[in-house]
């Protein structure tokens, strides 16, 4: 819907820049696996271990019990039932802009077949469902701790099996380690699953499902698998995966690989209103005595850059700012540092559509003056085209003389205002989707940049700017076409009082600083 609400915008003010062209005088680093946890060339570490080596012989848990882990930044609550995770809250992050409403739940469920990060090991005897004793009753950490849970158990094969989480009171970031430790006589061989289910259909519809759905980045390259598409068809990664989870407009969630252990990634539709994602890893062989590790890392947190930046992996590439990311993405960071000196991500937007005019002066300028030297020319070519009206081979050649006598370019007027259109394609992705804006007030009225103008005031000044616009832009139109034309501004506006308040902001204030430069231009010119 945005992106053809984008295209729509993009078309408009292609149109309008053609029509003014020839009719008009004047736009913190990953938690790190522990040692023992690592990978080389993509094969799972194996230690060998003491040929007497006992390996413990746990009974069955009686009944799952619940492990709470809190930090400063979330709430997260596993299970003993397949040492999954059952509710993740961020403790930051509230569903609405009131700031008692509740916290955002990235993990919310209490169907086991739905928990996340549940574990097996095929060919090893380990069950998804299967239940594990687990190492603590639950902790908290502040900044600067470190803590581990385990979960353990053993299977039928006598194989320890050894499920390690590690938490940072410092990060998003979580590490995840799967030990295997042989204790029986015959080799024993399989592969781990990481299963994560993911709700197709939101509890409750906040807007940041608006834009949600499978990302994985495979060969360098960002896959995103929407919802609707993935109930019809499942989708299958097995080369060079950097990480891969599930993204909503302003979070992520994602296992990211720990020297190449993830071997592939299928994500199919289960008919029971989720998809589920099963990351597998290579193939593991335990030789008698002998321990292998494999390790992953874990993400549950914002898509803000810096934090996701500062996780590694490429993480930040869930942010999909669209065509012009790589101009979105320094805007966004521009707009990030205005914000810590004005405290209010609104005079942060006016702040950076100022500079973004004043540095765009230059070719406006050209611009304009452009097509005035070519509104002079107007009667000429007009008797021109009458008369080689049946003959197009000589108007155009009579035309290019008549451009090359009087040093005009036909298209000066035209391609410095195209120029500009990638930065405001790019600028508006970053207000789109940027999590600063998101439940940030402004003043007055508009007590969240991200969400619509609840009274529609700014989309009705922002429409009323442009007609004011045009209006102040002397054309040669007939009646028709000015009609048309100015049938644009209805057009933004409608389009527009939908929109996050932030976006019309910044296209309100970019249109009252064309006109005022309109306004000195045309000054210029009458002198």
């Amino acid at each position: 819907m945005e992106k053809r609400a984008l295209l729509a915008i993009v078309l408009s003010l292609a149109v309008f820049s053609v029509w003014t062209y020839f009719f008009s005088v004047p736009s913190t680093k990953p938690v790190q696996a522990p040692p023992q946890a690592q990978l080389s060339s993509a094969r799972p570490v194996a230690t060998p271990v003491a040929a007497a080596v006992k390996v413990p012989r746990l009974l069955p848990a009686a009944a799952a019990k619940d492990i709470t882990v809190e930090t400063e930044d979330y709430t997260a609550v596993f299970t003993s039932q397949s040492a999954a995770l059952k509710r993740f809250v961020l403790k930051k992050y509230t569903e609405t802009a009131d700031p008692h409403s509740k916290a955002v739940s990235l993990v919310a469920e209490d169907n086991a077949e739905n928990f996340a990060l549940q574990s097996a090991a095929v060919g090893f005897g380990v069950e998804r469902g299967a239940l594990y004793h687990a190492s603590a009753e639950g902790f908290k950490l502040v900044r600067g701790e470190k803590q581990r849970l385990e979960f353990t158990l053993t299977s039928p094969q006598g194989l320890f099996f050894k499920k390690v989480y590690t938490f940072s009171g410092d990060s998003y970031g979580i590490g995840l380690t799967y030990q295997l430790t042989n204790g029986g006589s015959q080799p024993l061989s399989g592969t781990l699953q990481t299963v994560f289910p993911y709700r197709t259909v939101p509890l409750d519809k906040f807007s940041r499902f608006e834009a949600n759905g499978a990302v994985t980045v495979t060969d360098d390259k960002l896959h995103a698998d929407k919802i609707d598409k993935l109930a019809k068809e499942a989708k299958k990664y097995e080369t060079n995966i950097a990480w891969s989870g599930f993204a909503d407009k302003y979070f992520l969630a994602a296992v990211t690989a720990e020297r190449d252990s993830i071997r592939t990634v299928n994500i199919q539709n289960t008919s029971r209103n989720y998809v589920e994602s099963i990351i597998a890893s290579p193939a593991v062989t335990v030789n008698p005595g002998e321990t292998v590790t494999v390790a992953y890392g874990m993400y549950f947190g914002p898509k803000d850059l810096d934090i996701m930046k500062a996780q590694g992996h490429s993480l930040e590439r869930s942010l999909d700012l669209g065509w012009f990311s790589v101009i979105a993405k320094p805007l966004l960071s521009v707009l990030k540092f205005f914000y810590k000196y004005v405290h209010n991500y609104g005079l942060a937007i006016i702040i950076i559509t100022l500079i973004i005019k004043v540095l765009f002066i230059p070719l406006t300028h050209k611009s304009y003056t452009s097509m005035k030297d070519m509104q002079k020319l107007q009667p000429k070519m007009a008797e021109l085209k009458e008369k080689y009206k049946n003959d197009k081979e000589a108007m155009n050649k009579a035309m290019f003389e008549l451009y090359r006598t009087h040093k005009v370019n036909p298209l000066g007027g035209c391609l410095p205002m195209l120029i500009q259109f990638p930065v405001f394609i790019a600028l508006y992705n970053a207000l789109m989707y940027s999590i600063e804006l998101r439940h940030s007030p402004f003043m007055f009225w508009i007590h969240d940049l991200a969400a619509k103008d609840p009274y529609y005031i700014t989309p009705i000044i922002m429409g009323g700017t442009m007609f004011l616009q045009q209006k102040m832009t002397p054309t040669n139109m007939d009646p028709v076409q000015a009609k048309m034309m100015m049938f644009l501004p209805v057009v933004f506006t409608v389009m527009f009082l939908n929109f996050p308040a932030g976006l019309v902001l910044y296209w309100m204030v970019n249109n009252i600083l064309t006109i005022a430069q309109q306004y000195y231009i045309n000054k210029l010119v009458k002198e």
